[in-house]
């Protein structure tokens, strides 16, 4: 047996082996490779996920999960597939290597590959499940009250029914009458509306609603059917829980059942639905991730004969496996109508993975305007794009700070505008004072997770991609695009040795905005399949 799986509290008195590494979320090792490797498992694990999600989708509460839509952002499960391979790879190799697993799921899932050799007692499962169970009924059960209160704070607006609408997010909305994903579109489309996910508080949705276009989904929903939420939960079916990836599917299925997603999700289907039928728009677009209530929407809508538009709002990075068509078990039943793209390149990774051509059209970048950034200074400090994951983004900030100490460089660091992270301040590491395009000059940008990476490659900044320790974060370049990936470990020498960026042209990933192709997807029917 060339690996010896043990729980962490075996190290000590682990057998003689040639490295060890730690796997599951947060993972190290001592003379294995895991950063970069891990990555490149998860893309051989592709057509592995995607048929297991398919497989997930057909449980009836599938939708309420974010598993079987192979999200790697908001699952791990894809992660924990890509760490099987790594580790069936071990096992074929000559040299001795230790797993040290305390993921009591993962454990049980690796102890049954071949070539594995057991060392001590796995990680007992059923304190890790009581406690999940417990924190899931407790979350579930206050979210079921907030979102009455949302429901009762809510009024429903008086807005006709008939006209075309959108779907979108309050957070992203920077001011009445524009929207963060589809840009001012609303002051361009005057017969447009808009109603706001069930992320939006009351509050913030009250004061978009000022220019009387614009209303929350709270208020569709009503007390009785929020607290009802609280039973919402995801299960797997019975197929599901058998096979080569039964204790991967378990531990998704605890894992999310430990959180109040659920009843989040039943909240948002249950408000998008009872607006669909009161409002009866002619046709909605929103910003389309295949995500589960996604599908529940565009089936609903198909049922009352209402024009679904999905805008693909961004890049589709290598890892964004939900935007795949394989992953929807009824088919072209849960794809839009249509699907507006922001660019050629965004439309041809779609087409390449089977998305039906007749739904495809280039709608143009609403929400990238493509302003002048920074200019190249060496002598500049290095711009740091931290993520919206606070665990990734805490790795990033803290590998900034032993860049600044190995190079004497100077770092300004971008929170997450969603998410911030507070870190405290030294002399070369300080908060950035806006985003990208508010610096007057950077001589490199470093980002983990997100666009602002994209932005500073179409900028022609040297730019490097941070890969987080155990996890994978989310690739936002298009798939044909690359720059050199760094950990924690190589930031600091690749910061020394900066590439030449590769050449890109804005128009092919965000295309300038087509208003005819709008106009006719939203208020013309003849254009659907």
């Amino acid at each position: 047996m060339s690996v010896v799986l043990a729980t962490s509290s075996a190290r000590r008195r682990r057998p003689l082996c040639d490295a060890w590494v730690r796997v599951g979320n947060g993972g190290s090792a001592d003379g294995v490779n895991v950063s970069t490797a891990l990555e490149t498992a998860l893309a051989a694990a592709e057509a592995d996920l995607l048929a297991l999600a398919r497989r997930l989708g057909a449980a009836p509460t599938a939708d309420l999960a974010h598993a079987p839509s192979a999200a790697v952002v908001a699952s791990d499960l894809g992660t924990m597939m890509a760490w099987t391979r790594l580790v069936d790879g071990w096992a074929a190799e000559t040299r001795r290597i230790l797993v040290l697993c305390d993921d009591p799921w993962l454990f049980r899932h690796l102890a049954g590959r071949p070539g594995i050799a057991v060392h001590g007692r796995a990680p007992r499962l059923w304190p890790r499940r009581l406690s999940l169970a417990l924190r899931g009924i407790a979350a579930r059960a206050l979210f079921a009250l907030r979102a009455a209160g949302w429901a009762i704070a809510s009024r429903r607006p008086k807005i006709e029914a008939g006209a075309p609408w959108l779907l979108s997010y309050g957070q992203a909305a920077p001011r009445p009458g524009e929207d963060g994903y589809f840009g001012d579109l609303m002051n361009r489309l005057p017969r447009l509306r808009r109603a706001l996910h069930v992320d939006c508080p009351p509050g913030r949705a009250a004061s978009l609603g000022a220019d009387r276009r614009t209303a929350s989904l709270h208020a569709w929903g009503g007390p009785a059917a929020a607290l009802g939420t609280a039973f919402a939960r995801w299960r797997p079916g019975a197929e599901a829980l058998s096979g080569p990836w039964a204790w991967l599917v378990r531990r998704a299925a605890d894992r999310e059942g430990g959180t109040a997603q659920a009843a989040a999700i039943r909240w948002q289907t249950r408000c998008q639905r009872a607006w669909l039928t009161a409002a009866r728009p002619t046709a909605i677009a929103w910003p389309w991730e295949n995500h589960g209530w996604e599908r529940d929407l565009v089936r609903a809508a198909r049922a009352l004969g209402i024009r679904t538009i999905g805008y693909q709002h961004s890049t589709i990075g290598r890892f964004e496996f939900n935007h795949h068509p394989a992953i929807n078990g009824d088919g072209e039943a849960s794809l839009p109508d249509l699907l507006l793209c922001v660019g050629p390149l965004g439309c041809g990774t779609l087409a390449a993975w089977g998305m039906p051509a007749e739904r495809l059209r280039i709608g143009g970048a609403l929400r990238y305007a493509g302003t002048a950034g920074p200019r190249r200074d060496p002598a500049a400090p290095v711009f740091v794009a931290l993520p919206f994951g606070h665990p990734q983004a805490r790795q990033l900030v803290e590998a900034v700070r032993r860049a600044a100490a190995a190079t004497g460089l100077r770092f300004v660091v971008r929170g997450h505008p969603m998410n911030p992270l507070p870190f405290a301040e030294t002399e070369q590491v300080r908060q950035a004072a806006g985003g990208l395009g508010e610096q007057t000059a950077v001589s490199a940008v470093v980002y983990a997770a997100t666009t602002v990476g994209l932005e500073a490659v179409l900028l022609g900044l040297p730019t490097l991609r941070f890969v987080t320790r155990g996890c994978v974060a989310q690739d936002i370049l298009p798939n044909n695009v690359h720059v050199p990936s760094v950990d924690g470990d190589s930031l600091a020498a690749a910061l020394e040795r900066l590439p030449t960026p590769p050449s890109l042209d804005r128009a092919e990933v965000f295309a300038p905005v087509d208003l005819n192709v709008w106009r006719a997807a939203l208020e013309e029917p003849t254009v659907c399949p």
